[in-house]
């Protein structure tokens, strides 16, 4: 396992990797924006299954055309590019892609809130080339371009948290800070609502995995957002199990603030 105190250096990546990470997304994104017209949503669950595969089969097609000698960790993955794959533990190049982030949302007319997100992790430098597609908002964010934090801090925050299951930490946050909690759809979207500066915060506890987090932290952090765990630790990436059930995105100015007042409720 690599043992990188970096999260992310996306200042290290090849700027080819980062053009083909958000090709990629954008590919995918178009891709699932063609079934949703040609499905329909009166199907929720074949037109869930039919993203998941496809775009799935889109993303692991064109990494092995043409990045043939990485590995790959996928969400939608089987064998060696599922989730008990272990030829990623050795390889010095991983992508680690959730080909669908949000099918309840991407199933459901009218709403934009899902994603498809791409990166790479590279052994000793952690997450570098990444990007975020919000395809039903014709939107491909990405590590190569920059989106700043704008404007002070703002004194009621807006929080962005699960549609069904907010967590205590989100809640003893927005009590701490007077913060105004947002339901939003996916992980990928949630993180995007925040460099983009929709919301200020992202706070999730309670279960998520790698591919749920890889590519939308390594954009955050591109931009100079704050990316960690909720007790303040690093997100690591490529581990022999790819649970990772905790994340904090945020403005710099509220990590500190934010970060004590989950603590009170871990």
């Amino acid at each position: 396992m690599d043992q990188t105190p970096a999260t992310a250096t996306p200042e290290a990546a090849d700027p080819e990797d980062a053009a083909l990470a958000a090709d990629l997304a954008t590919g995918a994104g178009e891709l699932l924006m063609r079934l949703r017209g040609e499905l329909g949503f009166e199907d929720g669950r074949a037109l869930k299954d039919a993203g998941d595969q496809g775009a799935n089969d889109y993303l692991l097609g064109r990494l092995a055309a043409e990045r043939p000698g990485d590995a790959v960790l996928s969400e939608e993955g089987k064998g060696e590019s599922g989730r008990v794959g272990t030829e990623r533990l050795g390889a010095d190049r991983v992508w680690i892609i959730d080909p669908l982030d949000g099918t309840r949302e991407f199933s459901e007319a009218g709403r934009d809130d899902w994603a498809v997100h791409v990166g790479l992790w590279q052994r000793g430098l952690g997450l570098t080339a990444a990007a975020v597609a919000l395809p039903a908002q014709n939107v491909t964010l990405r590590t190569d371009k920059r989106y700043p934090v704008s404007g002070p801090r703002p004194e009621r925050p807006r929080i962005a948290v699960s549609r069904t299951r907010p967590p205590a930490q989100a809640d003893a946050a927005a009590a701490a800070l007077g913060a105004e909690l947002v339901p939003w759809g996916s992980a990928g979207a949630k993180v995007m609502a925040v460099v983009a500066g929709k919301v200020d915060a992202y706070v999730h506890a309670g279960g998520q995995y790698e591919w749920d987090s890889a590519a939308p932290v390594a954009v955050a952090i591109a931009s100079g957002w704050h990316a960690t765990r909720i007790d303040g630790g690093p997100l690591r990436y490529n581990n022999p199990d790819p649970y990772l059930p905790d994340l904090l995105v945020c403005r710099p100015d509220l990590a500190e603030p934010l970060l004590k007042a989950v603590h009170t409720a871990a």
